[in-house]
């Protein structure tokens, strides 16, 4: 998502580098078009108007007109006012109280909250909690079973709820027998409708008062842009939520919630599901996908995913194997691996600074398929090609293209890059490992 929306800002701020000085005039112009383009990806009007004339009292200023750069000085500017704009810092869980702590996802039909319930363990998991769930979905008649696939999948307690159970008793009765599990976390699933009416939330009401929640959640469709606003606020006006969950973010959504819940509502963006996988859930930083939008990358997330995607030990063991010129197709296997653990690397690309706004990087796309054929050709090896691949003589190229099912070519073009990058490794060790590395990034 934002990719629409992050073109449209970076020709309206080349217009703006088209001027020697900035004046109060090309600056209005110029905050025309970035007017246009929030609109159009579906911003709060009024969210909209507060964030223009924001800007505007910021860069029709003495700072900015007698800047030597005063064009970058506005897009700091924008930078600044859009990451005031989602919230400013991350905001983590409240999981207060006594155990186990009680996180209540709410959210309309169809919003993703069942699935979001999966991640939100996986996440707290990973932080050494020890998550329990709550179907407690009774009209829906997959919504229970769904959750207990969900968690049998995570290896995560679940409470055996029926659809002829009372959804508060399910979460009294959840509470306990999750004590008794030792669980520190509880995360209930609850109904949701196709619309917001007086007995869901009457419901919802019903089980915050008997299960005091530390956290109460909603999960709102990213898709639905300036809907998810409203729906936001009926929520958080009959439940006091803490915080959102953006589902959808990795479709084309043009990023009107994700611009607006924060300004209109008041209550953070805490999480964003950014794929289908129930490990595809990331904090939201509001200067992070500022960045984002405006094409200056996002470093920070890309090295913690690939601090939580890369074995330390194997990393220090392929140093030394690049040091010492012996980095194997088996290697190269077993990294793209790893990198492919990071998730999408189309989603990766995009994270690094600069590359939405290059002509020919932004428009470039990683075949995925491409990457399982070169896993599925180097398995096709034996242990002996793998660790030498001048022995790949032309019948062993067959052998291995019917084995992967591939063809001599493929097979071809494979060892030709893995050669290629053998090269400028031993270009890198001959001027030192370090230095020559250095070298060779500030080149690309």
């Amino acid at each position: 998502m934002f990719e629409n929306l992050s073109d449209k800002l970076n020709t309206a701020f080349k217009k703006l580098k088209g001027h020697g000085k900035l004046t109060e005039k090309n600056i209005e112009e110029g905050l025309k078009d970035v007017r246009m383009a929030l609109l159009e990806a579906d911003a709060h009007y009024k969210v909209v108007k507060d964030f223009i004339a924001g800007v505007k009292a910021r860069a029709i200023g003495q700072e900015v007109l007698t800047s030597l750069t005063p064009a970058q000085q506005v897009i700091k500017i924008v930078n600044d006012e859009l990451t005031q704009l989602m919230g400013s810092k991350s905001e983590d869980l409240k999981l207060s109280g006594p155990s186990p702590s009680c996180i209540m996802i709410v959210g309309l039909q169809g919003s993703g909250k069942t699935t979001t319930a999966g991640k939100l363990s996986t996440l707290l998991r990973k932080k050494g909690k020890k998550p329990y769930l709550v179907p407690a979905d009774v009209y829906r008649p997959a919504a229970i079973d769904q959750l207990q696939k969900l968690a049998g999948q995570l290896s995560v307690p679940v409470f055996s709820s029926r659809t002829d159970m009372d959804p508060v008793q399910i979460c009294r009765q959840a509470r306990e027998a999750a004590r008794q599990a030792g669980c520190d976390t509880m995360i209930i699933d609850t109904a949701g409708r196709l619309h917001v009416d007086e007995t869901l939330m009457a419901e919802l009401v019903n089980i915050k008062n008997a299960i005091q929640p530390s956290e109460i959640l909603l999960v709102a469709d990213a898709m639905t842009g300036q809907d998810a606003v409203n729906i936001a606020q009926a929520f958080d006006k009959a439940l006091d939520i803490g915080g959102v969950i953006l589902t959808k973010m990795d479709g084309d959504a043009r990023g009107g919630a994700a611009l607006s819940i924060k300004a209109i509502t008041q209550k953070p963006i805490k999480f964003v599901g950014v794929g289908e996988k129930l490990s595809e859930i990331e904090p939201f930083y509001p200067d992070r996908m500022a960045s984002r939008i405006l094409g200056m990358g996002d470093m920070l997330t890309f090295i913690e995913k690939a601090q939580g995607a890369m074995d330390a030990q194997k990393a220090a063991a392929l140093e030394k194997k690049l040091r010492k010129n012996e980095f194997t197709l088996e290697d190269f296997r077993d990294q793209m691996a790893q990198v492919r653990k990071m998730g999408s690397l189309n989603d990766l690309i995009k994270m690094i600074p600069g590359v939405s706004k290059s002509k020919h990087l932004s428009q470039f796309e990683v075949d995925e398929r491409e990457l399982v054929r070169i896993e599925a050709i180097i398995n096709s090896m034996t242990p002996k090609e793998r660790r030498d691949y001048t022995i790949i003589n032309g019948s062993r190229r067959k052998r291995i293209a019917n084995g992967s099912g591939t063809s001599v070519q493929d097979i071809n073009q494979l060892l030709k890059n893995y050669a290629q990058v053998i090269k400028m490794i031993k270009k890198i060790n001959k001027g030192g490992f370090m230095k020559g590395l250095g070298r060779q990034m500030m080149g690309m």
